[in-house]
């Protein structure tokens, strides 16, 4: 566990710690993005999930445990909402720009370029299907 964390959220105690570098870029790429209804990919997100509560870990002995394991996470979670309180304080955590508020600022500047890009891609889009749709030429 790198620099772990002692927290308790809804009355458990949970060991949160950092994620390494290449486990925390892929953490960070899919998680937000595939958990957006109707755009994400909620297998993509659940599997995300689970590598992140693999840095998670409750004391069973004396001894840290990870969460890494659907039966785990159900077990030691209990309920969808602490298991959300805890997703959340692990991002808090692990990403600087989710602290102390500023996470707003964030998904602000996200809000304001989603919708130049779904123009851009579906301009793309409807130019591709245009060019497909044009008769053959009669002349």
């Amino acid at each position: 566990m790198i620099e772990p964390k002692a927290v308790s959220i809804d009355g458990k105690d949970f060991i949160l710690s950092k994620f390494p570098a290449i486990a925390g870029r892929e953490i960070i790429a899919k998680y937000p993005l595939s958990g957006i209804p109707k755009i994400g990919d909620y297998q993509l997100n659940e599997e995300t999930m689970l590598k992140l509560m693999s840095y998670v870990a409750v004391n069973i002995n004396d001894a840290p445990v990870s969460l890494s394991s659907r039966g785990l996470v159900d077990n030691h979670a209990g309920s969808w909402e602490t298991l959300a309180k805890i997703e959340i304080s692990m991002m808090e955590y692990n990403c600087s720009f989710f602290r102390d508020g500023r996470i707003s600022n964030f998904f602000d500047d996200f809000a304001q370029k989603l919708p130049q890009w779904i123009s851009k891609m579906l301009t793309g889009l409807s130019e591709q299907l245009l060019q497909k749709e044009k008769p053959p030429s009669t002349s």
